[in-house]
């Protein structure tokens, strides 16, 4: 069962759920998860809670002990708030690769299906009539605690796009589209290291080529510990083939051990 997981406080998050449901099939059913009524169509169910997701640790296992299945992979439809209130429309999973700031535990990271989330990039890239910026994050925030796939994609950045209704309709039929298609598709995968927050250099060759990105770990998240980046890909569904590093976007040390471990484990090194 894949789910589509909500919350009520969050207004880009509700805004999504309605577009789910207006547009997708989606019906209201008989079981409650923590406390709000889930809405399925086939095997896809929507679940909403009543707090932040980031901070939603061990949801996997919630969800088995309240409606007594395993999801396969979890879509979390969320907002994303910056200061600089950018336009945007952004994926990526979620995990800590130092302190724990916001949600999740210190230096860990959740399990990245990278099909899944170049699949939403592309489609979100191609439905946007927005004019809005389409991007990977780097790997931030919680909830770090799953032991299935999941991923965040996010309507950015303020209070006035959350409620957008092409935005929520965007991220819809996205998160169908991938959840539909996932499995299904097959993509060169690399662990992403170095660049800003919004990994333009990663974005860029995913939409551009066939690779597809897990874990990306930012500029200021370096120096970056060589165990954290073994981390990052072992916690990868898929099979990582490369190591791709944003050059001038990383701090020397971190790259150089970057280079040094892709030789060790044979796999490609891309330096962009």
């Amino acid at each position: 069962m894949n789910v589509i997981m909500t919350t009520k406080v969050d207004p880009a998050s509700m805004n999504i759920k309605r577009k789910l449901i207006e547009n997708f099939g989606f019906k209201e059913g008989e079981r409650i998860f923590d406390g709000n009524s889930l809405y399925q169509n086939g095997k896809t169910i929507i679940l909403t809670t009543n707090d932040e997701m980031i901070y939603y640790d061990n949801l996997d296992h919630e969800i088995e002990k309240q409606l007594g299945f395993k999801p396969e992979i979890i879509a979390f439809a969320s907002r994303h708030s910056s200061k600089k209130k950018l336009p945007a429309l952004t994926v990526h999973v979620t995990g800590n690769w130092g302190k724990a700031m916001y949600g999740g535990k210190d230096e860990s990271l959740a399990v990245a299906q990278p099909s899944a989330m170049k699949l939403a990039l592309l489609k979100m890239n191609e439905l946007n009539d927005l004019g809005w910026l389409v991007c990977y994050e780097a790997t931030h925030h919680g909830p770090s605690e799953l032991e299935v796939p999941s991923f965040f994609i996010e309507i950015g950045s303020s209070e006035e796009e959350w409620v957008i209704d092409r935005a929520g309709e965007i991220i819809a039929e996205t998160i169908v589209h991938v959840l539909k298609n996932y499995k299904k598709a097959s993509f060169p995968v690399a662990v992403g290291i170095g660049g800003g927050h919004y990994a333009p250099k990663q974005t860029r060759r995913a939409l551009e080529t066939d690779i597809a990105f897990g874990h990306i770990a930012p500029k200021y998240a370096h120096p970056l510990k060589k165990e954290l980046v073994l981390k990052a890909i072992e916690r990868t569904v898929e099979r990582v083939e490369a190591i791709y590093v944003d050059w001038k976007g990383s701090r020397g040390e971190t790259r150089q051990m970057a280079r040094t471990l892709a030789e060790e484990l044979g796999l490609e090194f891309i330096r962009d």
